[in-house]
């Protein structure tokens, strides 16, 4: 069910929420958290939406979608609540601001967050510097990011440990948590000699593979090399070595080791909606992400 409601306010867009509630039995006690998305305009919200209403899924929430418009346009609210089937496992109301609203989204946000749950916010594109201390960043516990989708992808995710603060996290690192289960368990295999040396390999503007490195600088301690070219890892020990490499558009990535034969292992590129669904699950500070943040610093780039 759609329901829109043009220049509207937040206090009427409240009531028919309730109205909703005691006619047709739509539950908001079951949500577990807010989830508040922060799109550059109209045009991308829907797909934010459809993103959060397949992580919905699994953590039942309330959507707020703020949609900006002009900042110059005459001050107007739209809105539209989207229940049953058209919010997954969610409520989703959709509020598209104009003229000075636009510089006021905390306040539009604040009547619709679900009393004693967790905030969370997100920004698909264009997150501000400082999350934390974004007007909408300061109501939430948890913060994401996603430095794929900015101008420059590599410098904004350097910047992230400059303004990183506790519940900060970036789709980015979501991304890369499949090589980082299979780098783990090739680590754990014998023979347990320490790294010599790490090199990754891939786009440029692949963010995640700046986390992936600085993972591995921070937890190897050893020299890590970023380079672009073909999206590999190599791993560098005084007998063995070992790499993974997948097409950049592939599903299937090859792992060599020396000594043994080839492997194919199916390594799919994570979908949006899979990595927020993963940021999801946890509500604390993520310290292992901010250590890769820190990592990058140590990273050599060629």
């Amino acid at each position: 069910m759609i329901i829109d409601m043009p220049e509207t306010t937040t206090g009427e867009v409240t009531k028919r929420l309730v109205q909703l509630r005691e006619s047709n039995g739509v539950i908001t006690m079951g949500r577990v958290l807010t989830l508040v998305v922060c799109t550059l305009d109209s045009s991308e919200a829907e797909d934010a939406i459809d993103a959060a209403n397949d992580a919905s899924r699994e953590h039942p929430c309330r959507v707020v979608v703020l949609a900006r418009g002009d900042r110059e346009a005459a001050t107007r609210l739209d809105a539209q609540i989207r229940v049953g089937g058209d919010a997954g496992a969610a409520e989703v109301i959709v509020l598209r601001l104009q003229g000075d609203l636009v510089n006021h989204e905390n306040s539009v946000v604040i009547p619709f967050l679900l009393p004693d749950t967790p905030v969370v916010a997100w920004w698909p594109r264009g997150a501000p510097e400082f999350p934390s201390r974004d007007a909408v960043g300061r109501l939430a516990t948890r913060r994401i990011t996603d430095a794929t989708f900015a101008a420059d992808p590599q410098a904004t995710i350097k910047k992230r440990l400059a303004s990183y603060a506790s519940g900060d996290t970036d789709l980015a690192w979501s991304r890369i948590t499949y090589w980082r289960a299979l780098l783990a368990a090739a680590l754990d295999e014998p023979p347990f000699q320490p790294v010599e040396s790490v090199t990754v390999s891939g786009l440029r503007n692949e963010p995640a593979l700046d986390m992936l490195a600085g993972w591995l600088a921070a937890r190897l301690g050893c020299p890590v090399r970023r380079r672009s070219g073909a999206l590999r890892v190599e791993v560098h020990r005084p007998s063995v070595d070992f790499a993974i490499e997948r097409p950049q558009t592939g599903r299937t990535a090859t792992v060599t080791r020396t000594g043994d034969p080839d492997q194919r292992i199916a390594l799919a590129r994570r979908e949006t909606r899979d990595c927020l669904a993963e940021e999801l699950r946890r509500l604390d500070a993520d310290d292992i992400y901010a250590e890769a943040l820190a990592g990058i610093e140590k990273v050599s780039y060629e």
